[in-house]
């Protein structure tokens, strides 16, 4: 039965990953039927990651409240009716609102499937095969979301991109509320709600700020105010953490080199890769003509060799230090970006494969990273750590779709050019941009991921352990 439970906490973390990787190759074709703007499309994916991000935290402190396995649950079935609406929504408000629903969703539901492996899986052996066997998931929806995209687009309404998550949500509950345990007894926390108010407020209005700053302009009131709004909320939720008896992040987390550039790794690698997503489907399609289907399939190969990789990573860390094969992942990844920008609108497949199969290549070295980050914390210390890592990765990643999008529309717009070569001068710029922040990573990752003697562990209050996400 222990397996049966793995199969359902991997089930649904393969339909929130999936639904960031279906929907990129069809939202040319969302664009057309909707008629949205560059800054629309933004909406849809920003909205979900952004609505994930902010409540992530909370997600997992509700966890603590009233127990993993009944907040995976109302996460799923939040997730599963949001997917409905979304699939069936007939303008850009309503997809962006159901999208907005699906992070609520997917917030409450990803927080808890390490802690419910954790409980699942007491046996330290057992417990990294279960969590190789989960981590797969994240590169199987890279191979099949763009695919599955594309196919959809191209031969049904595009509503069935997010329709699919239905049947997924039914059976991954029916397998859940058989296999998943009870928990046994319940911790009560506050849900810090100045906490999560204020890093909510921050996300959103730097997420305005970027996404409407070229349309209002830079220096207008407005972006401004959000500018300013957003630094004044950030400035505010660390005094609160700082103080808080249960901080939703304990900034005493930051003090140690192996979390603070792990997490700054792990976000760069999340940056680069939202980015490249949201802006290669369209420019596939756009300007090198491809079809949907077509532009979903090429992004198969990559994560292809992106999940072999990911199995192997481990024997590789092995023999390099973990350290070396992150700097090495992202130094291929950050090479690959690079070399994209270089394929001319008169590309092809055979032009683009090469560096997006050596983009998959670095990205399944990464795979070490979370193991590192959370096997250098003390044990009283890994639940909230692994809370922290999940959100960093949504708001790099929200800041990759932001800010590259903003880097593109300002490019384009200062051309001159007619839009589609317009789009492509952006489009290459903006992956020039990328391939140097993924590139900074790697001494990031050869200072921090260093070898460290192993930490004491840390004596854990029954009444109140700092985890996020566990029920113990």
């Amino acid at each position: 039965m222990r397996w049966w439970a793995l199969v359902a906490v991997t089930l649904g973390t393969f339909m929130t990953y999936l639904d960031n990787n279906v929907g990129n190759v069809a939202l040319p074709t969302i664009q057309r039927e909707l008629g949205l703007t560059i800054s629309g499309l933004e909406w849809i994916v920003s909205s979900y990651i952004l609505v994930f991000a902010g409540l992530m935290l909370a997600g997992g402190r509700l966890a603590d409240v009233l127990g993993a396995r009944r907040v995976f649950l109302g996460g799923l079935a939040v997730f599963t009716l949001a997917s409905l609406a979304a699939g069936l929504a007939t303008s850009g408000g309503a997809l962006i609102a159901a999208r907005a629903a699906q992070g609520v969703g997917a917030a409450l539901l990803t927080p808890t499937t390490l802690a419910l492996i954790g409980q699942i899986f007491p046996d330290p052996a057992e417990r990294g095969r279960a969590v190789g066997i989960w981590s797969t998931a994240g590169a199987l929806s890279m191979a099949l979301g763009p695919a599955l995209g594309g196919f959809i687009s191209e031969h049904l309404h595009w509503g069935w991109i997010y329709l699919i998550n239905v049947p997924l949500g039914l059976v991954t509950a029916g397998i859940a509320i058989r296999a998943l345990p009870a928990a046994a007894r319940r911790v009560r926390h506050s849900l810090d709600l100045p906490g999560l108010a204020l890093s909510a407020l921050a996300l959103f209005a730097l997420t305005f700020a970027l996404i409407e700053g070229e349309t209002l302009g830079w220096t207008s009131a407005p972006i401004l105010a959000a500018f300013g709004g957003s630094a004044a909320a950030v400035a505010a939720f660390v005094a609160v953490e700082s103080r808080a008896a249960e901080p939703m992040i304990a900034i005493s987390l930051f003090r140690s080199r192996v979390f603070t550039g792990g997490m700054l790794t792990s976000g760069i690698w999340s940056f680069g890769v939202f980015g490249i997503y949201f802006f290669s489907a369209l420019w596939l399609q756009n300007v090198l003509g491809f079809s949907p289907t077509q532009a979903g399939a090429s992004f198969v190969p990559m994560a292809l060799v992106m999940g072999v990789v990911a199995l192997l990573s481990q024997q590789v860390s092995a023999r390099l230090g973990i350290g070396r094969t992150v700097a090495l992942g992202m130094a291929l990844m950050g090479s690959a970006i690079f070399l994209l920008s270089r394929v001319g609108a008169d590309g092809d497949f055979a032009d683009v494969a090469p560096w997006f199969i050596l983009y998959g290549l670095g990205g399944g070295l990464l795979v070490p990273l979370t193991a590192a980050v959370l096997n250098g914390m003390p044990k009283g210390r890994s639940g909230v750590a692994s809370g922290v890592l999940n959100v960093s990765r949504e708001v790099f990643g929200l800041l990759g779709i932001t800010v590259l999008g903003a880097l593109l529309t300002a490019t384009q717009n200062a051309s001159g050019l007619p839009p589609l070569p317009a789009f492509l001068d952006g489009y290459r710029f903006t992956l020039v941009v990328a391939a140097v922040v993924v590139l900074a990573a790697i001494p990031v990752a050869l200072w921090s991921l260093r070898p460290q003697p192993a930490p004491p562990e840390e004596p854990q209050a029954a009444a109140t352990p700092e985890t996020v996400g566990s029920s113990n």
